[in-house]
């Protein structure tokens, strides 16, 4: 996977909380290419790597844009980004990758909280190009906490519908998603209980009609017993015992098996690995419901095994 070293352009306050950073190439060159609901890795140094939606114009391919939310409980990321990063330093980025891709679809309904309006940017743009029917409705605590407010009603405008819960309350799913709608793709991001609500009022929508991505994950996911299990790595030759209490991603990198891997909380899809043998126990909060029964590949930051035995393509 592709990382460079880029050039923080420039650092903008774009709402109360949130920077927006463009990323340029010190020299000048192309960008890698991308599209709507893709992200790439910040590698901010001290050992964080955090994940963030791309929110430009993916026919630009001379900067990336990001927009970072200042966590009131942040684990250092934001922290960093907010407080240390300056116009001019150097930022290692990995990627793009594109776990949030936009379906062709004649209908869309965009969903967005706060920060989450981030990878909603380039599809609104996207599906306005094709010219399909489409409508995003967005929350967030206050006016003016909501990044790109002013540029999406000003560029669309009444097919965004701002909703600040100070103003008007929670975005209104019951009616939003009362009953099913035929060739309507539904996109969500944002804070996880818009996510689980969405979810639990999307359940009776067709399969593949909801699209989600998270950046922290759900919650309980990783519930559930902790056997000890043996991996096999097919190309490696190696068998390896996964004791309860450590990952197969830990137990791989401590012998000496190199493995990308980012958010190992199983939301990034950075260590998404194929499964040649055995049933994964999925505890991701990435993959779809489709494909958690296929069971073709697996996330080996959080997910374990079903039985006593696993073949994985490593």
């Amino acid at each position: 996977m592709t990382e460079l070293d880029l050039v923080l352009a420039r650092k903008e306050a774009v709402a109360d909380g949130v920077a927006r950073l463009t990323l340029r190439d010190p020299r000048g060159g192309p960008l890698p290419e991308w599209e709507p609901g893709a992200h790439v890795d910040l590698l901010l140094g001290e050992g964080l790597e955090r994940q963030y939606s791309l929110c430009g114009d993916p026919a630009d391919r001379s900067e990336l844009a990001v927009a970072v939310l200042r966590e009131p409980d942040s684990r250092g990321g934001s922290a960093y980004v907010h407080d240390r990063l300056a116009e001019g330093d150097t930022v290692r980025v990995r990627g793009p990758r594109n776990n949030f891709a936009l379906v062709d679809s004649p209908r869309y309904l965009f969903l967005a909280g706060g920060v989450g309006i981030t990878p909603i940017l380039p599809m609104v743009a996207a599906a306005h190009s094709r010219g399909a029917d489409w409508r995003l409705v967005y929350g967030g605590r206050t006016r003016a906490s909501m990044a790109f407010a002013d540029v999406l009603t000003d560029t669309y405008g009444d097919r965004v519908e701002l909703r600040p819960q100070d103003e008007t309350g929670l975005l209104p799913l019951d009616s939003l998603l009362a009953a099913p709608e035929p060739d309507t793709a539904v996109y969500c991001c944002g804070p996880e209980p818009l996510l689980a609500e969405v979810e639990r009022r999307c359940a009776t929508w067709p399969p593949g009609a909801l699209h989600v991505e998270r950046f922290s994950p759900k919650q309980g996911a990783d519930a559930g017993p902790r056997q000890a299990f043996e991996v096999e790595l097919a190309h490696s030759g190696v068998t390896l015992l996964v004791p309860p209490d450590k990952s197969i991603l830990e137990v791989v990198e401590d012998a000496g098996i190199p493995v990308l891997s980012s958010c190992q909380e199983g939301t990034c899809g950075t260590c998404e690995t194929e499964v040649r043998e055995g049933v994964p126990d999925h505890r991701d909060s990435l993959l779809t419901d489709e494909e958690r029964e296929a069971g073709e590949t697996m996330m080996i930051c959080v997910s374990r095994s079903c039985g006593p035995r696993l073949v994985l393509e490593l």
